[in-house]
C-alpha cells in the first residue's frame, strides 16, 4: 500500500510574523521557511505505519514555489521514499491545493493520504475535508491515534468534548492532530540520502487543474495590543466591568 502525505512550506513557526506595510499580506522575505509542524507530524506517522508493515511505500506531496523541494527534501530525510512537487508560482488556496492532491491520487492511486490538519500560515483546516468530498473517500480529521488491522484503520479523533473512535476502510484521508506523534529528529546521514532520492516535478495544468483564486484577500492586519489586566476587589466589580466594560455578560 502506498500512503501519501501532504506537506506545505510556511513561515518557521519561531519567527515572528510581521503585515507588510501596504497591509497586502505577511512579509516572507529574508525570513526562515520550514515545514508545516503538522504536515511534520503526518510524515512521521506515514513512516511508522511503513516501519509496522502496513505500508510499502510512502510518498511526500507538496503544491508551491521551487523552494518547496527543500521541504519535500526534509520529507525524504524523515523517512518518505520519493517526493513529488506540483510547481505553481500562484497562490493555491484550500480547493485548488484539494484539486491538485486529487490529481496526484488519481495518478498514484494511493491506499491511504494523510495531512496535518491545518497549516500554521492560514489555519484554514480545510484541505484534508475537501480532497475526502472530491475523491468520495472516508475521512478521519484530528487524528491522535492510528492503529491499522484487516484493511481497515481505528483512528482516534480530538473533537471539542473528548476523544472518539470511529473506524474507516482504505482507501481514506486522515488528517494529523499536534498530539498524534512526535517528529523523530532528522540525522545528518539521512539528510545526505535524501538529496539522492527521486523528486518528480509537475505543473497544474500538466494535472489539468484550474488554480484560479476564488478568494480575495482584502487586507491583513496586526490584531490590537492586548492592554494589560487590573485586579478587582470582589466579585461584585467584576462582574460591573464585564457588564459594562467588556460587554460580555
Amino acid at each position: 500500500m502506498k500512503i501519501l502525505v501532504a506537506v506545505k512550506r510556511v513561515l518557521d513557526y519561531n519567527v515572528k510574523v510581521r503585515v507588510k506595510s501596504d497591509n497586502t499580506g505577511v512579509d516572507i522575505a529574508n525570513v526562515k521557511m520550514s515545514m508545516n509542524p503538522f504536515d511534520e507530524i503526518a510524515i512521521e506517522e506515514a513512516v511508522r505505519l511503513k516501519e509496522k508493515g502496513v505500508a510499502t511505500e510512502v510518498i511526500a506531496v507538496s503544491c508551491g514555489v521551487t523552494q518547496c523541494q527543500e521541504t519535500l527534501r526534509t520529507a525524504m530525510a524523515i523517512g518518505a521514499d520519493r517526493a513529488i512537487l506540483v510547481e505553481s508560482a500562484a497562490e493555491l488556496q484550500p480547493l485548488a491545493v484539494a484539486k491538485l492532491l486529487k490529481a496526484v491520487m488519481d495518478k498514484e492511486q494511493p491506499g491511504l493520504v494523510i495531512l496535518g490538519k491545518q497549516a500554521i500560515d492560514d489555519d484554514c483546516s480545510q484541505t484534508g475535508q475537501m480532497l475526502a468530498a472530491l475523491a468520495d473517500l472516508p475521512q478521519a480529521t484530528f487524528a491522535s491515534k492510528v492503529e491499522a488491522a484487516d484493511g481497515k484503520l481505528k483512528v482516534t479523533r480530538e473533537i471539542d468534548g473528548g476523544l472518539e473512535t470511529i473506524s474507516v476502510t482504505l482507501p481514506a484521508i486522515i488528517t494529523a492532530d499536534l498530539r498524534l506523534n512526535e517528529p523523530r529528529y532528522v540525522t545528518l546521514p539521512n539528510i545526505m540520502k535524501a538529496k539522492k532520492k527521486q523528486l518528480d516535478v509537475f505543473k497544474p495544468e500538466d494535472l489539468g487543474v484550474d488554480v484560479t483564486a476564488r478568494i480575495n484577500t482584502l487586507k491583513v492586519t496586526e490584531p490590537p495590543k492586548r492592554s494589560a489586566g487590573i485586579k478587582v476587589p470582589d466579585v461584585a466589580t467584576l462582574v460591573a466591568k464585564l457588564k459594562t466594560e467588556a460587554k460580555v455578560i
